[in-house]
């Protein structure tokens, strides 16, 4: 969750309500390390736009119809989703137990007041900070685990297709199901997880872009900014497949294509 310019925390703010966005927005404008990547509108959001765009922190109301704030903290959990860290927001005081007991890192009162929120934000600095510095550099080539596999097979429509590794453009996981994408088929693979794929690849060619996706570099068509300090992977397959990079791989594409 780092790669992105010095000093700027990047954020995502979630609630249900319009007004509350806005107001909250309007005062975040105040300090411009606060690098704002999305809004969300409910629980659902949240955890979609979380795993997708690994915030530093997340501004995060905690009553919203369906899935809560703290909903969403046990839904990243049990999906073993890197957390970032939550500043919970709420009209109500009752929470504040339960919500630092989900180790959140701070919980605001609505209204929230600047002051408050300026103690909240120079909390999550010092967080992000720390946590920069103690956490391990990525990796340039994944683990070694299984002898690398040149041939996989792929099934679409009950019929099994060998599919040299070469030709494979990228992989996905999606509610357990990874699905492998070839420059002449597309289909399933008996694979569990992307790590044990990945495991079995070439870590020279096979590159796990985001949690959700591996890629075969020399498959890279076209880099495409997306915020301010990310990117999307334009895939050479028939659909041209935008691939999101995570921010914590930001680094290694810089460095990789000389960015």
């Amino acid at each position: 969750m780092t790669e992105r310019a010095t000093g700027t925390l990047s954020a995502i703010l979630i609630d249900d309500e319009q007004l509350a966005r806005e107001e909250l927005s309007y005062l975040l404008r105040e300090f411009p390390d606060i690098e704002i990547l999305a809004t969300g509108r409910n629980g659902l959001e949240a955890v979609k736009l979380i795993e997708n765009l690994e915030p530093d922190v997340v501004f995060l109301d905690v009553q919203m119809p369906g899935l809560d704030g703290l909903g969403v903290i046990q839904n990243l959990r049990e999906k073993n989703v890197p957390l970032p860290h939550f500043i919970l927001a709420t009209a109500y005081d009752q929470y504040a137990i339960q919500a630092f007991r989900w180790e959140a890192l701070d919980y605001l009162l609505k209204p929230i007041e600047k002051d408050r929120l300026a103690l909240a934000i120079e909390r999550a600095r010092k967080a992000v900070t720390d946590k920069t510095k103690t956490a391990p550099q990525p990796e340039i080539a994944p683990l070694r685990g299984a002898p690398q596999r040149t041939k996989l097979l792929v099934k679409n429509n009950n019929r099994n297709f060998i599919v040299d590794a070469q030709d494979v453009v990228y992989a996905t996981i999606d509610d357990g199901l990874i699905t492998v994408v070839a420059t002449n088929v597309e289909g399933e693979s008996n694979y569990r997880t992307i790590e044990e794929l990945q495991s079995n690849l070439d870590p020279a060619t096979f590159w796990r872009v985001h949690r959700s996706f591996l890629v075969n570099i020399h498959r890279i068509k076209e880099v495409i900014p997306w915020f301010k300090s990310s990117f999307q992977l334009r895939m050479d397959d028939k659909k041209q497949t935008e691939v999101p990079v995570s921010r914590v791989q930001t680094k290694r594409l810089r460095a990789l294509l000389k960015l």
